[in-house]
């Protein structure tokens, strides 16, 4: 009897330990798997907090809003994490690691010894390229040339490159037996934040990829600066963080084989997927700054057919060994660090945003210039705009009751004043996802509260006026834009103002930033991999698209140009 129950309980054994090992092999199918975290910015933390608010919180939150006091504080947690993560097989870091290593190689010392004691404690490999922050041209306020930052972070990419340019910091590396590192340097090493980009550059890549293909591996690509849109217009309104000619660039790359591409420099999380002519996809994942909200990475894994991701979040830091480092916090500050790190960091972004935006946007930011058709309509709003947003929402002498004397109706919500609910919306568009409907309550809230410029403080100007400007916007914005979004906005398109049309083209890029998306989940999501690529049925989706819109705008033009001569058809 003892001998069968021994059997039995052998044969148990066996089959549990089977199972488990099955069960691991299920778990770990992945033929590649590895973290993405962009722009840590680490900067040297001050010996004492310096204010600009009265927040007794928040009130050290830089125009930046980045957490430059915690950041390396964040690396150090982003490195555990990495560390303790059996599936994070190495690093990809697409630039900007400090914030002033340009004029400190001291910085670039720090972050590498960091990275040094990561790489001889896990045998996890990190790979580097260098963002506009990290290297410029040696001088008088510049310790941190390309010679300089190479020799820094010689262990961290280029010690194993088989391929490295002569003119900047670029390079590639074998991340596996499948896959190939296209590390470039996007930087124009002497400009602030602006790609260098050029022909030799774009051209560099393609050989780059088809060597890797003739090769028998497929190329990833990791750059600073943008490749494609992440948001409606950028390279009007952030010109400086997309590469030039980045849809032609696009095309070509997808054509030589690139299908995924790690950037970083916008400080958001999201995800653009682009098809050339020939049916080749491409995407783009801009990666949130790790020391700014919302303090994510990304977790990548890479299968033949499908190549999935993952947002992770560093929830908590060393608020003990912050305390001792920098002086000035107080209790209550670094209790609501420890009770939500997160939570701490949004609060943080949005009064750094609003420190910063209520001093006044600047014509480049705007994407505006001095003799534009509707500069001067364009600036008298936004120089109304301050008084608005910073009047409280409800109750007496409110946004709300201004808007009612005009016949505006602010919903009623939780937010204080309108920068509390413009402030929410930018920090919806870094942490990526976003789910704001243009008919939902907070966009209707921004909306209706900055129309109240247009009745304190436009009164005076005609409809005639306020069409052109609006057509000469839409021409910038891309034609069609504010007619979709007012239609969606208002519901009966055919009965807005002249003004109002003109407000939605002005505020065209943010609102669809936060409605629109291209099907790519920003954060969390499966995307084709490598061997799967269906190029007809992307050519015809292509082609579907094009006459769709083309048609569209023919058709919005034609009713707007009627709308300017009196004709006023439903739009």
């Amino acid at each position: 009897m003892k001998k069968s129950i021994s059997i039995i309980l052998s044969v148990a054994l066996v089959l549990s330990l089977c199972t488990v090992c099955v069960s691991a092999a299920k778990e770990n199918t992945s033929d590649l798997s590895y973290a993405v975290a962009s722009d840590l910015h680490y900067t040297q933390p001050e010996e004492t907090l310096t204010w600009y608010s009265e927040d007794p919180i928040f009130g050290y939150a830089n125009r930046r809003a980045a957490m430059e006091n915690e950041s390396q504080f964040i690396i150090d947690e982003f490195l555990n994490q990495c560390a303790d993560d059996d599936n994070i097989e190495f690093i990809l870091v697409p630039g900007d690691l400090t914030n002033d290593g340009k004029m400190f190689l001291e910085d670039h010392k720090f972050v590498a010894e960091k990275f040094r004691k990561f790489e001889k404690k896990t045998g996890k490999q990190i790979y580097v390229i260098n963002g506009n922050h990290d290297v410029g041209i040696l001088g008088e306020y510049c310790t941190t040339g390309m010679t300089e930052f190479i020799d820094t972070y010689y262990e961290f990419g280029y010690k194993e490159a088989l391929v490295r340019t002569d003119y900047d910091c670029s390079y590639t590396a074998d991340l596996s037996e499948k896959y190939r590192l296209i590390a470039l340097d996007s930087c124009d090493h002497d400009k602030s934040t602006e790609d260098g980009m050029t022909e030799e550059k774009v051209q560099w890549v393609i050989d780059q990829a088809e060597q890797a293909e003739a090769d028998g591996k497929h190329p990833i690509l990791m750059m600073h600066h943008n490749l494609l849109d992440h948001m409606p217009m950028q390279r009007i309104l952030s010109h400086n963080f997309i590469i030039r000619n980045h849809t032609l660039t696009a095309e070509r790359w997808a054509n030589a084989g690139i299908k995924l591409v790690f950037s970083g420099h916008e400080h958001c999380s999201d995800a653009t997927t682009f098809t050339s002519a020939l049916g080749n996809k491409i995407s783009d994942f801009a990666t949130t700054s790790l020391s700014m909200y919302p303090l994510q990475y990304r977790y990548v894994e890479m299968r033949e057919d499908t190549i999935s991701y993952e947002a992770k979040t560093i929830e908590k830091i060393d608020t003990a060994a912050l305390s001792r480092t920098v002086d000035g916090y107080s209790n209550a500050q670094l209790s609501e660090m420890n009770k939500g790190l997160n939570d701490f960091a949004k609060q943080f972004l949005k009064n750094g945003v609003e420190w910063r935006l209520e001093r006044g946007f600047q014509d480049e930011q705007l994407g505006i210039k001095e003799g534009d058709f509707y500069y001067d309509l364009v600036r008298d709003v936004v120089d109304g705009l301050n008084d608005i947003l910073n009047m409280p929402l409800y109750g007496e002498g409110s946004a709300q009751e201004l808007g009612r004397t005009h016949g505006i109706e602010i919903p009623d919500s939780d937010y204080k004043d309108g920068w509390d609910v413009a402030t929410e919306l930018v920090a919806a568009h870094y942490a990526g996802s976003e789910n704001y409907p243009l008919s939902g309550r907070d966009v209707q809230i921004l909306l209706k509260t900055v129309s109240i410029v247009l009745h304190t403080e436009l009164d005076m100007i005609s409809e005639r006026e306020f069409t052109q400007a609006t057509a000469s916007l839409l021409s910038v914005m891309g034609m069609g834009s504010a007619i979709d979004l007012a239609a969606k906005i208002y519901g009966d398109a055919s009965g807005i103002s002249a003004g109002e049309y003109f407000l939605v083209a002005l505020l065209s890029p943010l609102l669809q930033s936060f409605a629109n998306d291209d099907g790519v989940d920003d954060n969390n999501g499966t995307i084709e991999g490598y061997g799967s690529n269906d190029a007809m049925a992307n050519i015809g989706d292509n082609l579907g698209n094009f006459f769709s819109k083309f048609f569209d705008n023919v058709v919005r033009m034609f009713k707007i140009f009627l709308k300017m001569f009196g004709y006023n058809l439903p739009l």
